[in-house]
C-alpha cells in the first residue's frame, strides 16, 4: 500500500540537492546585484551607513560598507557554486539581519504598502505609513495621469507605492538559514565533491 511513497521518498533523497541548488539561484543575483550597487556607488554608500540624520548611523561605515559588500558579492559568487555554502549563508544571513533591524524594521513588514493586507494593521510590525498609502497612490495616478503618460508608465503593471519592510530581507534569511543548515546539497554543489574527496 505504502510501496508508491517509499518509492517518492527514495527519489526524493536522490534529488535532495535540487531545493538547496534552486535556493542557491534565486538568491545569486538578488545578492549580488545588491552589492554591486554598493561598490559602484561606494562613497554614497558609506555615506549612508554612517550619518545619523538622514542614515543608518552606524559606526565604522567603511569599514562596515566594505564588509557588507565583501559578503554581498562575494558570498553570492560562493553560492552560485556551492562552494563554502554555509560561510557564505552564515555571512550574507548576518548582513541580512542588520539590514533588517537598521533598514527595515521601522517600515513594518510589508515590502509593498498595502493598505488592504491583513498584515497593514501592524499585525507584524507597526507602520502607520501603510493607512495612507492608498491616498498617495491615488495622487500619483492623478499627477501622471494629467502630466504624464500614465498609459505607457503602467502597462508594465499596477503602480505601487514601496514601504521598504522587512517582508524580502526576512524571506531571503529564512533562504540563507535553510542553506546555512543543510549547506549546496547533494550532487550539484563544489562542496559535496571536495567532501568527498572528489576534487584535486
Amino acid at each position: 500500500m505504502f510501496v508508491w511513497y517509499s518509492r517518492l521518498l527514495a527519489g526524493l533523497r536522490i534529488s535532495e540537492g535540487l531545493p538547496l541548488l534552486l535556493l542557491r539561484l534565486y538568491l545569486t543575483p538578488v545578492l549580488l546585484q545588491a552589492g554591486w550597487n554598493k561598490y559602484l556607488h561606494f562613497a554614497d554608500t558609506v555615506a549612508w551607513f554612517g550619518n545619523t540624520e538622514w542614515g543608518l548611523g552606524l559606526p565604522f561605515p567603511t569599514l562596515l560598507a566594505a564588509l557588507a559588500i565583501a559578503a554581498e558579492i562575494g558570498g553570492s559568487l560562493l553560492l552560485l557554486f556551492g562552494l563554502l555554502t554555509r560561510l557564505a549563508a552564515l555571512s550574507l544571513a548576518v548582513t541580512m539581519l542588520v539590514a533588517m533591524i537598521t533598514v527595515h524594521a521601522k517600515n513594518g513588514w510589508l515590502a509593498i504598502a498595502d493598505a488592504s493586507s491583513w498584515l497593514a494593521d501592524g499585525t507584524l510590525l507597526h507602520s502607520e505609513r501603510i493607512l495612507a498609502a492608498p491616498e498617495k497612490l491615488q495622487r500619483a495616478r492623478d499627477l501622471l495621469q494629467e502630466h504624464g503618460n500614465y498609459d505607457w508608465l503602467s502597462e508594465s503593471g499596477n503602480l505601487v507605492v514601496l514601504n521598504n519592510g522587512i517582508e524580502f530581507a526576512a524571506t531571503y534569511f529564512v533562504m540563507l538559514l535553510c542553506l546555512l543548515w543543510f549547506g549546496g546539497g547533494r550532487y550539484l554543489s563544489l562542496d559535496y565533491y571536495l567532501r568527498r574527496g572528489k576534487l584535486s
